[in-house]
């Protein structure tokens, strides 16, 4: 199947979108910090693992339409990844704010709701993306902040021009210079419950920690811990430092 910039997302009659942000799973592009501790090769099936259990996650929701957003770049590599079970759309620019801005330039539609979820939180439980899509329907903004200081979703149900920037993308800042812009351009927002994705060495530690309890979260990942348990820092080290 091929796919392109215009790819269309198979509805399931609802008018709500989630659009997941992925890249495709090569060495040295994904999850970088964590080849500190992991062979690259370990990296990029983690990444994979990750990202199947998030479109699992996503799959789940009922009446929600799901796709995906990626540099033009990593179309094909990622349409053979995960093969045809939900359109690929290529982001127009480079970088992760060209990225979000062209989830909402491409998905919106009069009365739609579009969320924008990252790829590496697949252990987010369901319920938080429900709500997340309920409290979008009385507000024009609706953002989830990370504990290190980003965002795991953002959502919206119209483009914001100047919403996004590369300024503070990607550092501890970058919910905070969201929240500013979102100010001054006037927009009524809701906040989600703080959450975490997959970054670092702690992180990997504390999901180890959570899906030992409860594999079914995130079964693919699951697996993948157990085989590489022993490069995975104890969880007694998560919040450290």
């Amino acid at each position: 199947m091929e796919f392109s910039s215009h790819a269309a997302v198979h509805s399931r009659n609802g008018d709500c979108t989630l659009v997941i942000m992925a890249k495709a799973p090569k060495p040295g592009v994904v999850k970088t910090r964590l080849a500190q501790i992991l062979p690259l090769s370990a990296v990029v099936e983690l990444y994979r693992c990750l990202l199947d259990d998030t479109m699992a996650l996503a799959s789940s929701l009922d009446d929600v339409d799901v796709a995906i957003m990626c540099p033009e770049s990593d179309v094909e590599d990622l349409s053979r990844a995960v093969g045809n079970t939900v359109p690929i759309v290529a982001q127009s620019g480079d970088g992760l704010a060209a990225g979000l801005t062209s989830v909402f330039a491409h998905f919106a539609a009069a009365g739609r709701r579009i969320i924008a979820f990252n790829s590496d939180s697949p252990h987010l439980p369901v319920s938080m993306l429900k709500r997340a899509f309920q409290a979008l329907a009385q507000c024009d903004v609706v953002v989830g902040p990370t504990h290190d200081g980003g965002y795991y979703l953002v959502g919206a149900k119209a483009p914001h021009p100047g919403l996004f920037s590369d300024d503070g993308l990607g550092t501890a800042n970058a919910f905070e210079a969201f929240l500013a812009r979102a100010r001054a351009l006037g927009l009524s927002m809701h906040l989600t419950d703080p959450f975490y994705d997959i970054d670092v060495a702690t992180d990997l530690s504390r999901l180890a920690a959570e899906l030992r309890l409860v594999p079914a979260r995130a079964p693919r990942t699951a697996k993948w811990l157990m085989e590489w348990s022993g490069a995975v820092p104890p969880a007694q080290s998560v919040g450290e430092g």
